[in-house]
This record gives C-alpha cells, structure tokens and sequence, in this order.
C-alpha cells in the first residue's frame, strides 16, 4: 500500500493509524473473509499485528483467497487468522464469530445487480437477513463499533453528480434496496442500542484477487483477462456510461479509518468511498490496453463488442469524497492509473 503524507511532509491520518495498530492488538471480525474485499482487508490487517476471525460460507468467496492470505504474511502472522465456515443467514454462526470481537468490518453479501434481478429471494436472504444476523449477533456480544459495506446502487436515478450521500434517488434494482435497508437497520440500532455503525458505500471495487470469472463477474477483472486471453470484450451499451473506479488499498483504508476513528459525528453515518474521479467504459478499456500492451511484446488491441445496456444500472456514477475526508481524514492513495498499475500487474504475474 502507498503511504502519501501531505505536502509538508507530515504524517497522514492512516500513517499515524498504522503506527498505532503495531501496539495496539485487536480482534477483528472479516465477514465475507474469502471474498475479493474481505482477503484483502484481512491481509492488512494481519501483517499489522492484528488478530482475525474470518467468516465466509464459499458461495461466492474461495478458499484459495485465504490461502493465498496465510502465504501471504507468513507461517507466524497466521496463526492470528481463526477462520469459521459458516452463513451469516444463521444466526448461531454469526453469534459464534462475534465472541471475543473488537470490531466488525461487515463485507459478506451476494453481490452484483444483476445477481439481485435474477433472483431476489437469495439475495434478500444474505443481504438483508443475514446483515440483521450479524448486526444482532454484535449487538449481543457488546461490540461497539460496526463497519459495514453499502454500496453506490442506493444512489438510484439521482442524476447528480458528484454524488453526495445526503442525496439519493429511486432506487434502480433489489440491490439497491438491499443496501438501502443495511443502511436503515444500522442505523436504528445506533439509536436504539448505541452501536457505533459506520456505512461505507463503495464505489466501483477492483483490485488483486477479485474473480474475473462468472456471470456476474465486474467489469475490470472480465475485460482484463478476457484480452489476455484473446476473448472477446463485451462492452454494455454505447460505453459512455462512467463510473468512479476505486482501488482496494483505498478502500482498505476507508475501513480502517471508520473501525478506529474517535469523532463520535462519524457514528450513524454513511461515507462515500471512491477515488473521486470519473470515466467511461470506454476510457477503461483504452486505459486497460495501454497498461496490457506494457507486459506484451506483441499486443495487439481487441476490437470491443457493444450490447445492450443492462437493467437496473446507473448511466453515470461520481462520488464527493469531501464528508469522508473531512470526518475521518480519508484520502486516496490511488487514482485509476495506478490501481490498474498494480491490478494488471497482479494479473498478468497469475496468470488468471
């Protein structure tokens, strides 16, 4: 991960965090633990000297992820990753995973658009469900402090951008609702039983790890091994629909900010996490070939295949980052190019 201190060379807010997480060991909850977000974020969290209880039932995680996570910070630092296989729709299960927890860090869910319209009911019963299981679980075990993961979808039709969480539109998709009863339920248990929750609405995750595989699979991971495999690219739409692109180490630290922050306005509230910038499908997949054609002595650029444009998706998609820096001091550490850097480079050196 990238450390960026300000222009007068003094620590950063994460700098400082990181500092402290050395001498202060604490147990962290990883719901969602064999999933793209989830390893990386237990990843983190162990090579900084932190304890991990992680929860994954596999449905849309894998074990290689947490495999890849104990290698990752060696035989030692393991030690510290207790992991449980089990569903958040149980609530014994998400009783178990809290027992002895500091903080939650809430990633577990079934996720994608698409994913919701095709079948709603499974959705409902991992997004909802089991977000009030492990919500309640928490709120049992005395855990003060409840991280979790929206997302963008809530946004709806609002046309505006950027887009400022105290605005929001109809929502577009089962998903999006989903989201939008995360956000209700947490904060009614803040209220209600003073659990500090902090939503944080993702904007666009990529990063190494995330499964380019599926039906469901998100754009970045698709196109980027679909063109190292002489695949076609399918692009939604005309490709001017634009998203706010944002890598995994700046959502790591989101995550980690929100888990630790002591300005109690931060608590019942919803933060945008995003780089804060905007593009194109169509920029995306140039960008993707110009870094591709670096680590390819023969590149030769796909031609695009356009198709329709997919149900429930927002046209355009820009988040103000300006609450989250203000309160916890969130700063990206990446922009799109060097997330994409790091991406393809993981990628390309797989060989997924």
């Amino acid at each position: 991960m990238v450390l960026n201190k300000n222009v007068l060379g003094k620590m950063t807010e994460f700098e400082i965090l990181i500092e402290r997480l050395k001498v202060e060991e604490r147990t962290w909850l990883v719901t969602g633990i064999a999933g793209f977000i989830g390893s990386n974020l237990a990843e983190f969290l162990l090579k900084h000297n932190q304890k991990v209880i992680g929860l994954d039932n596999f449905s849309t995680g894998y074990q290689y992820n947490i495999d890849e996570v104990r290698n990752s910070v060696g035989e030692e630092l393991a030690r510290n990753l207790y992991f449980i296989e089990g569903d958040i729709a149980d609530l014994e299960t998400c009783q178990q995973a809290c027992k002895g927890v500091d903080v939650v860090l809430h990633q577990a869910a079934l996720g994608s658009v698409p994913r919701s319209i095709e079948d709603p009911i499974a959705s409902n019963r991992s997004n909802v469900t089991g977000f009030l299981n492990i919500l309640t679980a928490a709120k049992e075990a005395g855990i003060r402090r409840f991280i979790y993961a929206s997302s963008s979808s809530v946004y709806g039709d609002s046309k505006e951008l950027p887009k400022v969480e105290e605005r929001i539109g109809r929502l577009l998709s089962p998903y999006a609702v989903m989201k939008m009863t995360n956000e209700l339920y947490a904060g009614v248990f803040s209220k209600t039983y003073g659990i500090e929750t902090i939503g944080l609405r993702y904007f666009n995750v990529f990063g190494p790890r995330q499964d380019p595989n599926g039906g469901y699979a998100a754009v970045i991971p698709k196109w980027i091994c679909s063109i190292q495999n002489g695949e076609d690219v399918f692009i939604n739409g005309d490709g001017e629909t634009s998203r706010d692109f944002t890598y995994i180490d700046n959502v790591i630290q989101m995550n980690l900010l929100a888990a630790t922050t002591t300005n109690i306005t931060s608590f019942d509230q919803v933060f945008n996490v995003a780089s804060g910038g905007r593009n194109t499908l169509n920029e995306l997949f140039q960008i993707i070939c110009d870094e591709l054609a670096k680590h390819c002595e023969f590149f030769e650029k796909p031609i695009p295949v356009y198709c329709d444009f997919r149900l429930g998706d927002i046209r355009h998609s820009n988040a103000d980052i300006s609450k989250a820096h203000k309160i916890v001091s969130y700063t990206p550490a990446y922009d799109i190019f060097q997330g994409l850097e790091e991406t393809i480079k993981w990628y390309v050196e797989k060989n997924v």
